[in-house]
């Protein structure tokens, strides 16, 4: 039976990111999933839909507290020419009490939105990145309790 506790689940405060290979120090939050689509399948004799797997659609959101114009310079020039470009998002998670790290790299993230200006009085400044991707590695993983 495997054992479990506590200290091994990882907490987010160690986790960093880096776009385009430069650090991003003001990240507070990331998150990159897949959706997977499927289309039911009627079961012949049965009440039951089934599923059958047809792709998948990636997604995800790069928050930062809003400290510098990053995504700004990024991406504000670039559309204004007509070019939606690319980025590579690498994700690092690496608590020292959980039972290893965690990092994954996004290979091809277009993001959705470019938010020009978001401030309110008396409240700390954030900026959401969305974004979508096809592609991605696991380049460091966390293998379960045996």
């Amino acid at each position: 039976m495997a054992k479990f506790h506590g200290e091994q689940v990882i907490s987010g405060t160690f986790g960093e990111a880096w776009l385009d290979g430069e650090y991003v120090a003001e990240v507070m939050g990331l998150e990159a999933k897949l959706e997977i689509e499927k289309e039911d399948v009627p079961l012949s004799g049965k009440f039951a839909t089934d599923s059958k797997f047809m792709g998948y659609k990636g997604s995800g959101t790069l928050r930062m507290h809003k400290a510098n114009s990053r995504m700004i310079k990024l991406l504000g020039d670039k559309l204004k020419q007509g070019i939606n470009p690319r980025f590579q998002i690498v994700s690092s998670l690496a608590d020292p009490s959980a039972a290893g790290a965690e990092r994954v790299i996004i290979k091809d993230a277009s993001f959705n939105d470019l938010s020009l200006i978001n401030w309110e009085l008396k409240k700390k400044g954030e900026v959401e990145a969305p974004f979508t991707f096809t592609d991605w590695t696991v380049a460091d993983a966390i293998e379960p309790a045996k």
